[in-house]
């Protein structure tokens, strides 16, 4: 499965109508009948939950999980409200995300006392903005909209967001399958807000777009790497652990990081409001904080991680390579999206809509 992280369609008919249907593909099949202690239906991001690691849950546990994923928050997000109420458990919105669902009453509170394995979660990662005292949220992968390139396949000298709208890219780029990263890339690229909302300069913004149309390839968040490993792309804009994937296949592979600062996000565990199964929930948030199960998860997608004691299990390789686990001062430079007002989103929607067109 891949992270897919940010936040595209659903916001207008248009984008709505190009949502992706999630599909519950469950580590014990389609079958949705219950394991010997019940089940569990979690809703993720693609490629980001070990299957091996769901199906020692399901050993450990005997609870079954089903397994749905998508490739967006506002996918998600349309999703859950679409379904019936409890048919989602578990979701894993990003940071913004997390906020706007706490607004919405969607979202169900944490039993703290059922989640001692929280005491390994970093303490720089807890109390966010957008749940202070995480009483809806915790913690579990993050990273950034890292710049990737093929070395040997690309003369220029890449450094910032910037670089990537030159017309020598015209027909080389991969970049993420998200509005609001691929806009906030594009503000950062004019020396705007990443989540710019002057109407004066985003009419720049959109202008500045049609530099970006004629070099991108291909628009992907669920796994942007494949078209860098095949070749069928040469450079982009993509999740740093998919860049990091990239490198582990192609040493001409390298990561960059924007001299803008670069998009950031942390993605999180939460439980529906009135989960059916919200003990069997807390059990599963609960596991997936265990230091040696985040280790099986880093090994398959080396993302930013908060469980410290698993880092520190992951060692230097981990820890020292800097698309798996960005630099301090990457992560101080960078920016992070923040819900808008509906006309600036509806603005951001026609972008991207005119963009994908």
């Amino acid at each position: 499965m891949s992270r897919g992280k940010l936040f595209k369609r659903a916001l207008s008919i248009a984008l709505t109508g190009a949502m992706a249907l999630s599909v519950f593909t469950g580590c014990g099949g389609s079958d949705s009948s219950a394991g010997k202690n019940g089940e569990l239906n979690i809703f993720v991001w693609t490629e980001y939950v070990p299957d091996s690691v769901i199906k020692k849950f399901e050993k450990e546990t005997g609870i079954k999980v089903n397994v749905s994923t998508y490739s967006s928050n506002e996918d998600m997000l349309s999703k859950v409200k679409s379904e019936s109420a409890g048919a989602y458990d578990i979701v894993q919105p990003s940071d913004y995300m997390v906020e706007q669902m706490i607004s919405q009453n969607m979202l169900e509170k944490l039993d703290f006392d059922k989640l001692p394995n929280f005491s390994n979660i970093g303490d720089s990662y807890k109390n966010p903005d957008y749940d202070p005292g995480n009483v809806y949220s915790v913690p579990y992968l993050g990273g950034a909209g890292a710049i990737v390139v093929n070395t040997k396949k690309i003369d220029k000298d890449i450094k910032s967001y910037a670089d990537l709208f030159d017309s020598s890219l015209e027909g080389k780029l991969v970049v993420l399958d998200d509005f609001r990263a691929v806009i906030g890339m594009t503000n950062k690229a004019l020396g705007y807000d990443f989540n710019e909302t002057d109407k004066d300069k985003l009419k720049k913004t959109e202008e500045k777009l049609k530099q970006l149309k004629k070099n991108v390839v291909l628009y992907d968040s669920d796994s942007p790497k494949s078209a860098i490993i095949s070749g069928d792309c040469s450079a982009g804009m993509i999740w740093s652990a998919e860049v990091a994937m990239a490198m582990d296949e192609n040493p001409d592979v390298e990561v960059v990081y924007p001299e803008e600062g670069p998009y950031l996000f942390f993605d999180n565990w939460c439980i529906t409001k009135d989960s059916p199964n919200y003990d069997n929930a807390i059990k599963f948030i609960n596991f997936m904080m265990d230091p040696d199960n985040m280790v099986l998860v880093l090994k398959e997608f080396p993302y930013l991680c908060a469980n410290t004691k698993a880092i520190e299990e992951m060692g230097e390789e981990y820890s020292s390579n800097p698309a798996k686990n960005p630099p301090e001062d990457v992560i101080k430079k960078g920016s992070y999206v923040k819900n808008l007002d509906s006309d600036i989103l509806d603005k951001y929607s026609e972008m991207w809509t005119k963009l994908k067109k």
